[in-house]
């Protein structure tokens, strides 16, 4: 199977056309092509696919279009975070461009002039058209087509160079007369046309062609024609054939000393070496971006220190100048005198271009701030390479190669501690090392620093140092040695914002969250914030982070940078406290609204919202995943909200967030993060003095420990909130403590408990109590009609979560009486319904049921797969007893197929499990499992 890009996009096998028809489809396989072998994330497929404008559902939509894709071409494989097309890179046409290219290039630095024409003429036989010709992707044709275009036309004009070389003039006229009319302000075309039309004998029209050129470049740019373009018109006139060559100036190296104690980066090194351009390559230009003290500009000096240009090393240092500034000191550099450098920008850069003609030049441009800045400092010869280090990724930069420099991991951050303070000290403490590298966020600048007060103050211990550290209010002054300052560093990025951008970072600044969507900034803000953030990420002080599971774009920071903005906001606003009062109302009504579609009920009241069956199957197939997809997005966010909104004071807000957490925390089995949401608002609500509030986080703390097996440390917090609830609260109390009792078989407490429940709810009109009430009673006395009347309860509100547990109640009561047909329909229909939802715990439930059917029915191997399936998904999500059942019903299944030694390493693992989490059901099944293994071993052995 042979590809195309170099034109249309072109997919062959054989003689047979199968190159796919939808537009979304044929940039995803560009995608994919322009990276053969070579794994691409997710975020940047979606990205150019939609270029840059990706719908919410955009991830969902793309492993569909890689399912149609791979119906027609073979090899596209899932890697972590992406996609990879493993094929071979010859079998795609720009690679076999590239390839052929950089062969012919060693043969004509090898003397073989007439090879190298060949085999450029070869390369360039592969081109159909423009590249990506039918590709609807600006973002991939910016990121790709544009050098590959570039690199056509040098090809081309490094194959007639060789031409004219060899005395082939004359055949080469028509090509250049084509180009020229092209390209019409490349004068190398056009010289190379007049030195071509004067080796043919052409002498009048060469010198036509001149004064031609000369029009053009005088009329278009108001430019005399280039040294280069007037000695090829000087040659025709002195009847000469071939051109001469310039002389290079004396050669530059203006690179600073690379660091003694440089670490890491390995592969940022390799990306820049790999991209380095052959001789007579076209020029590349890469650009290396991030946070402030992140380390790029020693990133550029140490590579561009270990490579070998020619023709020299460039530096300059950009900050705020202007280009013409920078090219005054780089024409400098070159050996231009003073006099002789133009006052304009576009004379300057014209003298510039002209004099690091045919000079294979390293430049390194160092902070840049915007692309304005930069395009005029570029070399444009074959061969040459620029490194840009800018905050920003300068996408707008054409024919550039972005790379992110992101912070240190800990083994790294530690290294380069011990090469700045001594590895011997920095062994001798690997505790406090590591403590010391995660307070500096992995930061270069933040560990240099730390290691120069080490190095300073040698009776210091490292544990001393990560104790000054510890406090975050104090740790920006620690964070300073000499003229070495993180707050300075990120001082100068702020000062260069507009006001409106350092109004949204400072208040940023009241948020303690690892990253954030655009509609909390917006709230902190009290505006739309969008564009802010894209300009705060643009100037490296937030990172764009890619879309989330809700289809936002999610920006993050430097923990540092968060202290900085929370000091600029402390220092210009006051108090954090102003900030989160007037964002409060915002993420509560958020957070309500998504509780309120997990749990058709009004938060804390008992009250039911009741909805349409209209409204309801609306819910269950787009509004329910779509409130699951947005909690799991803002998990992060929202416990650290509830936690920063009770530091500033803002009690209501903070227990009222973590209780409208509880059912999501529930459904994904977030145990800490419901711990500690629940545990900051029991602290705001009994500063508050509101009873019933602490009855609602009491419950919900109750709910936690019951989970987690803890049944009297849930009984004890329950029995405190039945002492503070208001009626309608107290009976929901009163149905968890049912669920304690039933868990720790007091099945007599339980059945009381739900009873006096279900008179309370059903006297209040409390419909989702009423529900409730019935499924559990239901469940312990193993009564179907109790369930099926739960069951349409649950469909009455409109809530499938509840439909579906109680299907899968009902499977497992028919699957004990031996009714398996329909045991296995009730079964289904709740993994169905879980499945829409995108509940993973619900899912794996269902699964164990029908292993257990599946037992029932003799397919030990269908019950295999689902216990092994539902196995793994308890374990991800950290349920014990979830997983205890599923290694239960996987060790039956293994019975069952033979496998008797796998089954009782299995069954013996279990009952260890079942004796922890106090299920002693659990464990009698287990030891009857155990029996009938041994007693199949025994008939075996």
């Amino acid at each position: 199977m042979r590809f195309g890009v170099l034109g249309p996009l072109l997919v062959l096998d054989g003689d047979r056309d199968l190159t796919p028809g939808p537009a979304k489809h044929r940039a995803l396989l560009a995608a994919l092509l322009l990276r053969p072998a070579r794994p691409v994330a997710v975020v940047r497929l979606v990205d150019e696919v939609w270029d840059g404008r990706p719908p919410a559902s955009a991830e969902a939509v793309l492993r569909v279009y890689v399912s149609a894709l791979r119906k027609v071409v073979e090899g596209i494989r899932t890697v972590p975070g992406g996609y990879l097309l493993d094929v071979d890179p010859d079998r795609v046409d720009a690679h076999r461009f590239e390839r052929l290219v950089a062969e012919a290039t060693r043969a004509g630095e090898a003397g073989g002039r007439a090879e190298a024409a060949e085999g450029l003429r070869a390369a360039l036989a592969l081109w159909r058209g423009p590249a990506l010709a039918d590709v609807e992707s600006d973002t991939l044709r910016r990121a790709h087509a544009v050098r590959l275009e570039e690199l056509r036309l040098t090809t081309v004009e490094e194959r007639v160079e060789l031409d004219l070389a060899l005395g082939r003039g004359a055949r080469v006229t028509g090509e250049l007369r084509a180009l020229v009319a092209a390209y019409p302000l490349r004068e190398r075309a056009w010289g190379q046309l007049i030195t071509a039309l004067g080796q043919a004998g052409r002498r009048s029209e060469a010198l036509g062609a001149y004064q031609e050129a000369r029009r053009l470049l005088v009329g278009e740019l108001g430019l005399e024609p280039g040294e280069a373009l007037r000695e090829a018109h000087e040659r025709v006139l002195a009847g000469t054939s071939t051109r001469a060559g310039q002389v290079p100036n004396e050669t530059p190296n203006e690179t600073p000393p690379d660091i003694a104690d440089f670490t890491g980066r390995e592969h940022v090194l390799d990306w820049i070496r790999r991209s380095v351009p052959d001789a007579a390559g076209a020029p590349v230009h890469l650009v290396l971006h991030g946070p402030a003290g992140v380390g790029k500009s020693a990133v550029a000096v140490h590579a561009a220190t270990a490579l070998d240009f020619p023709g020299g090393r460039l530096h300059a240092s950009l900050g705020g100048r202007t280009p013409e500034a920078v090219l005054e000191d780089l024409l400098r550099s070159l050996g231009c005198q003073e006099t002789a450098i133009p006052a304009g920008l576009d004379g300057r850069v014209r003298l510039y271009r002209s004099t690091v003609s045919g000079r294979r030049l390293l430049v390194v441009l160092d902070d840049a701030e915007r692309e304005a800045q930069v395009r005029p400092l570029l070399p444009t010869g074959p061969g040459c390479l620029t490194l840009v280090t800018s905050r920003s990724p300068l996408h707008g930069l054409e024919a550039a190669r972005a790379r992110e420099l992101g912070v240190f991991d800990r083994d790294e951050s530690v290294a380069m501690l011990a090469g700045v303070a001594g590895r011997r000290r920095v062994e001798a403490e690997p505790r406090a090392a590591a403590r010391i590298a995660e307070l500096c966020g992995g930061l270069p600048l933040a560990l240099r620093i730390a290691g120069s007060r080490l190095a300073r103050r040698p009776g210091w211990t490292l544990e001393h140092l990560a104790g000054r550290l510890e406090d975050e209010r104090g740790r920006l002054d620690e964070l300073s040695a000499g003229d070495l300052a993180v707050r300075g560093s990120l001082a100068l990025g702020y000062r260069a914002l507009s006001d409106r951008e350092r109004l949204l970072l400072r208040r940023l600044g009241a948020l303690s969250a690892p990253d954030f969507a655009p509609w909390a900034a917006s709230a902190v803000l009290g505006a739309p914030a969008e564009e802010t953030l894209e300009a705060l990420a643009g100037a490296g002080l937030l990172q764009a982070r890619g879309l989330d599971p809700a289809g936002q774009e999610r920006y993050g920071w430097h923990d540092l940078t968060r202290l900085y903005a929370a000091e600029r906001l402390a220092a210009e606003e006051g108090p954090p406290a102003g900030v989160l009062a007037a964002a409060a109302p915002e993420i509560l009504d958020r957070a309500r609204r998504a509780r309120t579609l997990l749990l058709p009920a009004e938060p804390g009241s008992g009250l039911t919202l009741a909805r349409t069956a209209e409204q309801a199957a609306a819910a269950e197939t787009a509004l329910l995943r779509e409130s699951a997809r947005w909690l799991a997005a803002e998990r992060r966010f929202l416990v650290a909200t509830v936690a920063d909104a009770r530091r500033a004071g803002l009690d209501e807000a903070a227990w009222r967030l973590a209780f409208y957490l509880t059912p999501f925390f529930e459904l994904g089995a977030h145990r800490e993060d419901w711990r500690s949401a629940v545990e900051e608002g029991l602290r705001a609500v009994r500063r508050a003095g509101h009873r019933n509030g602490e009855a609602l986080l009491l419950r919900s703390l109750a709910d936690l420990h019951r989970v987690e097996g803890r049944l009297p440390e849930a009984a004890e917090a329950l029995r405190r909130a039945l002492g503070l609830a208001e009626p309608g609260e107290a009976a929901r109390v009163r149905y968890r403590l049912g669920l304690v009792h039933l868990a720790g078989e007091r099945l007599s407490e339980a059945q009381a408990c739900f009873v006096a429940c279900l008179a309370a709810f059903s006297a209040a009109g409390d419909r989702r109590g009423r529900a409730d009430a019935l499924r559990a009673l239901g469940g312990l006395r193993r009564d179907g009609d109790l369930l099926s009347r739960s069951l349409e309860a649950y469909r009455e509100l409109g809530d499938p979560r509840g439909e579906a547990a109680v299907s899968l109640d009902l499977a497992g009561l028919l699957l004990d009486t031996r009714r398996l047909r329909e045991a296995n329909e009730r079964a289904e229909h709740g993994l169905g319904l879980a499945r829409r939802l995108g509940d993973r715990l619900p899912e794996a439930a269902a699964l164990t049921v029908l292993a257990g059917i599946a037992l029932a029915e003799g397919r030990a191997d269908v019950a295999g797969q689902n216990a092994r399936e539902a196995l793994e998904t308890f374990r991800e999500h950290g349920d014990r007893a979830g997983a205890a059942r599923a290694t239960l019903t996987l060790a039956e299944a293994l019975l069952g197929l033979d496998e008797i030694d796998e089954a009782f390493d299995g069954v013996m693992r279990v009952m260890g499990e079942f004796d922890a989490l106090g299920d002693r059901r659990g464990r009698a099944a287990a030891e009857e499992l155990a029996d009938e293994v041994r007693r199949r071993r025994g008939l075996r052995v």
